[in-house]
Parts: structure tokens; sequence; C-alpha cells
């Protein structure tokens, strides 16, 4: 199997954005607090909020509303569908989607080819 990537980003809208929970380490916080000139503690309280449950402990970054997928994160350009921080985005956003291939891409490639259509977007 081949090491080369499998999906391009730049045709996609932004799924991988709108995941509901995206969890940011502490590290992560600092890289965006540089990023725009905050402290780790103003760029903590801005831009993420604390989520807890039995099953999870973790700093969450905020969403903005989204024509697309309703919801998406809050550095995400809803126009451009791009990510504005893409040099101080956190690790979690720098390893997805985790190998070669993008599942969504997959499916948003067939259906554009289906649909005859470069732009198409299915909804959920």
């Amino acid at each position: 199997m081949s090491d080369k990537l499998r999906f391009d980003c730049s045709k996609c809208p932004g799924y991988c954005c709108s995941h509901e929970r995206i969890a940011v380490s502490e590290y992560d916080i600092a890289r965006l607090a540089k990023h725009f000139g905050l402290t780790n503690a103003e760029a903590k309280r801005r831009f993420t909020y604390h989520y807890k449950t039995k099953e999870a402990d973790e700093q969450i970054l905020r969403h903005q509303r989204d024509h697309v997928y309703k919801s998406i994160c809050r550095f995400f350009d809803t126009e451009e569908r791009r990510c504005t921080v893409y040099e101080a985005r956190p690790n979690v956003c720098r390893k997805y989607p985790y190998g070669t291939r993008c599942g969504y891409y997959e499916f948003l490639k067939f259906e554009r080819e289906h649909q005859d259509d470069d732009e198409f977007i299915p909804s959920a």
C-alpha cells in the first residue's frame, strides 16, 4: 500500500472542522495564544470551553454557525471554506484523518462524480 495521501482537503467543505468536539491540549492553546499575541489564559477563555462527562474531561474549541454543517470550528472561514489558523492549528487537526485516506473525502468524491457536480455537498 502506498503512503501517498489519497485525499485533497482543498476540495472538501471542512467536514473535520465540523466535528462537535475538537479537543485541544495546553500546548495547542499556547500555540494559538502565541499566534494571536494573547496570554495562554486569555486564549483558553476566548477560544475553548471545558467539557466534562463520565467519559471525557477536555478543553474543546468553540464553534460558530455554518450554512453547510450547522456548526463549525470558530477558526474556520465559512465563505472560503478554509482554516484561518492553519499554521497554529491544534495537533488533532494536524493528524486528521490519521492515515492516507479520508472516508468523508472518498464519499464526497463519489457523490460529486455521481451527481456530475464538482461543488456538490450532500446534506445530512
